[in-house]
């Protein structure tokens, strides 16, 4: 099929403009002919108007392809096909209204995509602990264990496990939303990191954890509550992975107009494959211990939505010879 010779030009309205011009010249082109040759106006008429009909078109064919494809791939896609796309090679608006729609039917698919993941990794998550729950319910009632200390302190975690589960559930979800506003005010990052140290020496009593923050005065305008949920949630998952009488470290320090954190271990870093990808809900570069270790997978995308809302950055690196390094980079005044 021959190319449309208006397919080059980035303007409908041009390509519009010489479709009539060309229509009213092939008009009057035909209407001297018929002149020329001696036929009733009617007749010339006629002739000139299905002429330019025809030509009008031939030639805007290829300019409104592209939305009659829309229609259909948009009708594709309310019945639930969002693999739907556009092809087209104009450039003009309608071209890129296309690629735009080709975009959006990409983001489309992403979201389906994650959602139903969202829905398997969670009824999973779901699904371990209550099953505990269950069969050891059903072990009590049955009078095949008794109901002692140890026997009720798995269950109590088990439930315990299952609430931190749904609470960061429904915190993505506020986060994800923009429900959650942030209560911003100025304090120290000192604090801040000396709090989650504690925090996390209580839940770890074999590793040492230790805050520098340089300068010793250093402030931030932020949310500290939020943000204590971020380096809490950096700082268990350092913790996690750290060898038994290891060491964890937090650090702060002013860069120009920004402040960057920085959560520091020496366990077996995380993969290259995975460095990109920690953030993504529900992510696990160690499926099986993180599970174990009670572990949503939950806790760092809560921790890049906190970042975002902030308007900070945040990321992994490796660190040599190992660990990893966990950098949150934040505005400040």
């Amino acid at each position: 099929m021959a190319a449309n010779p208006l397919q080059r030009l980035r303007s409908i309205k041009v390509k519009f403009s010489i479709v009539i011009v060309a229509a009213v010249a092939v008009t009057l082109a035909v209407n001297e002919i018929g002149i020329l040759l001696n036929f009733v106006a009617v007749f010339r008429a006629g002739v000139a108007a299905v002429i330019a009909l025809g030509m009008v078109q031939l030639m805007s064919r290829g300019m409104t392809s592209p939305l009659r494809s829309m229609e259909r791939a948009a009708a594709s896609m309310a019945a639930g096909n969002v693999g739907e796309r556009v092809e087209t090679s104009s450039s003009d608006e309608v071209g890129r209204l296309a690629v735009a729609f080709n975009l959006m039917a990409t983001e489309l698919d992403e979201v389906d995509r994650q959602r139903r993941e969202l829905v398997a990794n969670v009824s999973h998550e779901l699904r371990t602990p209550i099953s505990a729950l269950r069969a050891t319910l059903e072990n009590v009632v049955d009078g095949v264990v008794a109901p002692d200390p140890a026997l009720l302190r798995t269950m109590l975690a088990q439930t315990e496990r299952l609430q931190r589960l749904v609470a960061q559930l429904l915190d993505l979800s506020r986060l994800e939303s923009g429900n959650t506003p942030l209560h911003l005010l100025r304090f120290p990052a000192a604090d801040l990191l000396e709090a989650v140290a504690d925090e996390s020496a209580l839940h770890s009593p074999d590793l040492t954890f230790r805050v520098e923050v340089n300068p010793p005065d250093l402030a931030l305008d932020g949310d500290p509550e939020r943000l204590h949920q971020v380096f809490a949630n950096l700082t268990d998952n350092a913790a996690r992975f750290t060898p038994d009488h290891g060491e964890v470290v937090l650090t702060a320090q002013r860069k120009g107009q920004r402040v960057v954190f920085e959560v520091l271990d020496d366990g077996p870093g995380i993969p290259a494959e995975s460095i990109g990808r920690v953030f993504e809900r529900f992510y696990r570069t160690d499926e099986a211990r993180s599970s174990d270790e009670g572990g949503s997978g939950l806790g760092l995308a809560i921790a890049r939505w906190v970042v975002d809302l902030h308007g900070g950055r945040i990321w992994a690196e490796q660190r040599e010879p190992t660990g990893c390094r966990m950098v949150v980079d934040l505005p400040s005044q």
